[in-house]
């Protein structure tokens, strides 16, 4: 393990013992596949992992004028993986599907005909998605582990590629980046290195909550006198917790160690999953608003206001109707 501008370089095994330890607040619905494009293989000289990784944070702040480098790991030729954004920050990767994501970019060019992806990074790809899967407790399904190419660059609708997409992470990527190779070729590779899924007490979990304070200390005891947890960073505006107790104003976000964070910072929020083939997003809680987007089946979503039989999507001005949705109870 190497750290430097910021960022820390793990080995395969390291990775593996740094995940089921780090201590993650944001709930995670999502897990997004990229290839880097530029830099490719050409550029790896493997030794220069944090000058590349650097280079892209630059890129993204300079001429994307983001705030950090976009993705969270960058998983290098050589089956390196590198931290890149604080991952209990949102993601910069997809237009509309950042929200719940980790963002997995793979060094390389993975169109046909250019950068032959080597056995060490497939490993490495493969073993990270299923480690975090296993960790946010996923199914290996193209739900939940997805590509850039499916979604269209303007509206961030998810149309499996049929208009207006990259092809990100590649056509070649594991056989192509269709769903259908995803399901055949990628998906199989994830279940199999899943040896023991995690569960993460989610039985225990009596709602959710959306953090509306710029960022938020997460503290051992539930008061504000208590230690701040070093362990985990700042959870930031718009990150969905998992509350598993709540004490005199303050909400524990862990089921396995104490955790709290001041429940006057967050907003009550439902979980939902989208159980029509599409549902449109609107502007407003009616037909007479305009159509701003669409969800598909199985897709998880938040929500933290009830207009009639409308649903409005949590910190944003997008509603959707309740016909179409298996809505959890707000407290169980």
């Amino acid at each position: 393990m190497e750290t430097k501008y910021g960022f820390t370089k793990f080995s395969l095994e390291e990775f593996k013992k740094w995940i089921a330890e780090k201590r993650i607040a944001r709930t995670i619905t999502k897990i997004q596949h990229h290839h880097t494009y530029s830099p490719s293989y050409i550029h790896f000289k493997s030794n220069n992992h944090f000058d590349l990784q650097n280079a892209m944070k630059n890129h993204h702040i300079n001429s994307n004028g983001w705030g950090n480098i976009g993705q969270h790991f960058t998983i290098f030729p050589d089956g390196s993986i590198v931290t890149g954004r604080n991952i209990e920050t949102t993601p910069a990767c997809i237009y509309g599907q950042n929200a719940g994501s980790v963002c997995i970019e793979s060094l390389g060019n993975f169109d046909k005909g250019k950068d032959s992806m080597t056995a060490k990074q497939v490993a490495s790809i493969v073993e990270c998605t299923a480690l975090l899967c296993s960790k946010f407790n996923l199914p290996a399904t193209t739900d939940f582990v997805i590509y850039h190419h499916w979604y269209n660059l303007a509206s961030g609708e998810r149309n499996n590629g049929t208009k207006n997409n990259k092809s990100c992470p590649g056509t070649a990527f594991f056989g192509g980046n269709k769903v259908s190779d995803c399901n055949n070729n990628f998906i199989p590779l994830i279940k199999a290195a899943i040896k023991e899924k995690s569960n993460l007490n989610s039985s225990l979990t009596i709602g959710y909550a959306s953090v509306t304070a710029s960022a938020l200390n997460v503290r051992t005891e539930p008061n504000a006198q208590s230690t701040i947890d070093k362990q985990v960073p700042k959870v930031m505006k718009g990150s969905i917790l998992r509350v598993y107790e709540r004490n005199s104003g303050w909400i524990k976000i862990s089921g396995s160690r104490e955790a709290w964070v001041a429940e006057r910072y967050t907003v009550a929020v439902q979980k939902a999953i989208v159980t029509g083939s599409i549902l449109n997003i609107r502007s407003g809680p009616g037909t007479q608003y305009m159509i701003t987007g669409k969800l598909h089946q199985n897709e998880i979503i938040f929500t933290d206001e009830k207009d009639g039989d409308w649903l409005k999507l949590a910190m944003e001005q997008k509603w959707v109707h309740t016909q179409y949705l298996n809505c959890e109870p707000i407290d169980k």
